[in-house]
């Protein structure tokens, strides 16, 4: 049994610490732990954005820590042109602003709080990747 859940268990693990670390700042902040959010808002220069900049840079740290510790890039990143993952990154970016908030912040935020508006979002973020995902390896790639 262990042997299938094997793969599993740092993904379990992740969304975990994801889970408690956005609960935790909730609690302890009254805060919602949305990345969108914390970004504009340091990138703004709002008053008092010097946590949102440890915010973020927490973040590039972990990542940092991943690849001193062994961890690589995920294999479609390393396949991906830096063009390419920038353009994604400005979507992804106008995607949060139109939809008033990120996966994380609804995905992880809002559902915890029974938000209407994130599970609508969520709903929408899913069947889009779902169909996203079908028409890339079935239709695109001729059906493999």
């Amino acid at each position: 049994m262990l042997d299938l859940l094997t793969p599993y268990l740092p993904a379990l693990a992740g969304g975990l610490l994801i889970g408690l670390a956005a609960g935790g700042f909730y609690l302890l902040d009254g805060r919602l732990a949305g990345i969108s959010g914390i970004a504009r808002s340091a990138l703004s220069g709002t008053p008092h954005s010097r946590w949102r900049w440890a915010f973020l840079a927490g973040l590039v740290a972990a990542g940092g820590m991943h690849l001193l510790m062994g961890g690589g890039p995920s294999v479609m990143l390393v396949a991906l042109r830096w063009e390419v993952l920038a353009v994604a990154g400005l979507v992804v970016g106008l995607g949060a602003g139109i939809g008033s908030g990120c996966t994380s912040g609804h995905g992880i935020c809002g559902l915890s709080r029974l938000s209407p508006r994130s599970l609508a979002a969520v709903a929408i973020f899913m069947t889009t990747a779902s169909v996203t995902v079908y028409v890339v390896r079935h239709v695109l790639a001729g059906g493999a």
